[in-house]
């Protein structure tokens, strides 16, 4: 029996008030897509079987290198942050499973693995952390981890990574999820090639530890936090990565982590040309790796990624499974409000790129009939495909409009009387 945090009067009494509406909606856009020979029931099947990881580092307030002002209610372990994701998946049925960040969220795993199942949601990629320093940790990582000069802290940070292939192993994690913050300041600090070797070397220790059935995801970043240099800086970098280590080896794209104006939806088209796509972290970005609510700033981009991942899976590309995960922070806003806008947004981009007529689409391309390409796309990325996101929901139980019936449930409150208030001032994002 799943615990709900959320009554289930709260949900049906919301949907009850927007039943009607919905269901005219629904049917004038049924009838709207039928003229295109477009089931709508279908693309409802279609989205309400797609779902997105959610982050347990999310559901608490970010902030930046300044500053952060704590939220009321954050959550104050993981086990807090498991009931905070039970409460996305409960109103949106999109995001049943969490990505851990450890050692942030280091439990016992047969701890963490009955508290997911009591809230009815499993584990996603695990998250190692050696870009910041762990209590007592014996090396620091302030001038790098997996290819520090230093072989003690390389040893260090290796085996963290072997932590968490083993937790994550334990509670049903398939994956495990590398991100580094290696790299200079200054012209001269580091020697590139070096720092690259010694990466790699360490790396292969990782690959040698996975379970058969797992996979490994290295994520690259252009900056921060080394502003001069970094050891994965692009996904170049990212594909020799993975072609060097093997198989299980794949490319995690995160939609902020790149100059602004990267033509990402090409780069993803060319990782899963040459079978090394890994995954995403979905955010969006005005500047660099702001971290904001998924298709906040730029929505037509995040379909136009949908539009290359749905393009491969009509073409039945071999092996083609990507993890979905949304990676974000939240400074201004109620993190479980912006998480389950983002879960929303990322079915939206999914639903308008089911909509592309690829024959069309195809035949224009052939025929270098350059505008109809583009309208072809520009017509599906522009119906309005609200009915459908809906409608998968209620259908699987969840809210017609997630965020009033979640401000209707009065949950914020109640967690804030429960937990502490957290003092601000600090820096950083957790």
């Amino acid at each position: 029996m799943t615990d709900l945090l959320i009554s289930g009067d709260v949900i049906a009494a919301d949907n009850e008030k927007r039943a009607a509406a919905l269901k005219s909606d629904y049917e004038a856009l049924g009838a709207k897509l039928s003229r295109q020979s477009v089931d709508i029931d279908r693309i409802t099947r279609k989205v309400s079987e797609f779902f997105v990881a959610v982050p347990s580092w999310g559901v608490g307030t970010g902030g930046t290198r300044f500053a952060r002002f704590p939220g009321l209610g954050e959550p104050r372990n993981i086990f807090d942050k498991l009931e905070d994701c039970s409460v996305i998946q409960q109103l949106t049925r999109a995001t049943p499973t969490v990505s851990l960040h450890i050692p942030w969220d280091k439990a016992d795993p047969k701890e963490l693995k009955a508290k997911g199942a009591a809230l009815g949601l499993g584990f996603d990629a695990m998250n190692s952390n050696t870009f910041s320093d762990a209590p007592d940790q014996a090396h620091s990582y302030k001038y790098g981890s997996l290819s520090h000069v230093d072989a003690g802290t390389r040893r260090q940070a290796v085996e963290h990574n072997l932590e968490c292939i083993e937790i994550g192993n334990a509670i049903g994690s398939k994956a495990l999820t590398v991100w580094i913050g290696d790299g200079s300041n200054f012209p001269g600090q580091s020697n590139f090639t070096r720092a690259f070797e010694r990466y790699l070397d360490a790396m292969r220790d990782i690959y040698k530890a996975l379970p058969e059935d797992w996979r490994l995801f290295s994520e690259h970043k252009m900056y921060e936090p080394a502003f001069y240099s970094t050891v994965v800086q692009d996904w170049g970098t990212n594909y020799l990565i993975a072609q060097t280590l093997g198989e299980k080896a794949y490319c995690l794209v995160d939609l902020g982590h790149h100059a602004p104006n990267t033509n990402i939806e090409m780069i993803v088209a060319r990782l899963i040309q040459f079978g090394k796509l890994g995954g995403f972290h979905f955010n969006d970005s005005k500047y660099g790796d702001d971290d904001l609510d998924a298709g906040s700033v730029d929505p037509y981009r995040l379909f136009l990624v949908f539009n290359e991942l749905v393009d491969a899976d009509h073409r039945g590309v071999k092996g083609f499974h990507p993890a979905h995960m949304i990676d974000q922070s939240h400074n201004v806003t109620d993190p479980i409000e912006s998480l389950m806008a983002s879960a929303n947004e990322i079915r939206r981009a999914y639903a308008q790129a089911l909509l592309v007529d690829r024959g069309a689409l195809d035949s224009y391309q052939a025929d270098n009939d350059a505008l109809m390409a583009t309208e072809t796309l520009k017509r599906a990325y522009r119906t309005d495909v609200e009915p459908i996101l809906a409608e998968a929901r209620r259908l699987n139980g969840g809210a017609i409009d997630p965020v009033a019936a979640y401000r209707a449930s009065g949950y914020r409150q109640k967690v804030a009387s429960e937990r502490p208030q957290v003092k601000g001032g600090s820096g950083g994002i957790v």
